[in-house]
């Protein structure tokens, strides 16, 4: 898949995909990359940078492989970043790789969490809008069917954004969902609920424990 990167470009992956022969390619070929270290990783400290003033950045080093597969496949220096990383709402430790010894640890830090949102994009595709099984298993019967969940997902999130909505992506499809065997104008039927431009946990009122016209 990397075939075609050029000199200069910058790839990210996830820890699962961590081949340091691959990597060690890579740089040869002048090509940067960020990943994610795994627990196990064994290392020793070369050197260390001034930690930036944000406070952010818990480690920012660089470091020489210590156990001996590693250090053949992968012989030259690392950078390694410790930093906290909101991730869904909440700080969490990473630690980072990255052959890049001159960039900023923020921006190390940066392009992965920039890699995040899409890693989050594909999930939301795949487990809310149930994109991972199939009706039809043609070349033609699958690109159609990507593109009409790409579609709805453009659609919903138009929705969003008009109407202020503060709660999950799933709590919209699901509610859309369930209001399909009725035509309705899908703002108003938002603010009918109250879910729209408010608090972000659901407080229900009397009035919405019926359905509307239907009592």
């Amino acid at each position: 898949m990397c075939a075609g990167i050029q000199a200069g470009e910058i790839v990210v992956f996830d820890k699962a995909y961590l081949d340091f022969g691959h990597l060690a390619d890579l740089s040869m070929r002048e090509v940067f990359w960020v990943t994610r270290a795994k627990d196990n990783l064994q290392y020793e400290v070369v050197r260390t940078y001034q930690k930036e003033a944000e406070g952010r950045i818990l480690r920012d080093e660089v470091i020489r492989l210590k156990t001996a597969g590693s250090r053949q496949d992968y012989p030259e220096m690392l950078r390694r970043v410790v930093a906290l990383v909101e991730m869904d709402g909440q700080e969490v430790t990473m630690e980072f790789l990255t052959n890049n010894l001159e960039w900023s640890a923020a921006s190390i830090v940066e392009l992965y969490r920039c890699r995040w949102q899409i890693e989050v994009f594909f999930k939301q595709i795949k487990q809310t809008l149930q994109l991972a099984d199939f009706l039809g298993t043609s070349a033609n019967a699958v690109r159609w069917q990507v593109w009409t969940a790409l579609l709805v997902y453009l659609l919903l999130r138009y929705l969003a954004f008009l109407s202020d909505w503060s709660h999950s992506f799933s709590r919209l499809f699901t509610m859309l969902r369930a209001a399909l065997w009725k035509k309705w104008d899908v703002l108003s039927l938002l603010r009918l609920y109250g879910t729209a431009g408010g608090h972000f946990r659901y407080l229900a009122t009397p009035e919405q424990a019926y359905l509307p016209g239907m009592g």
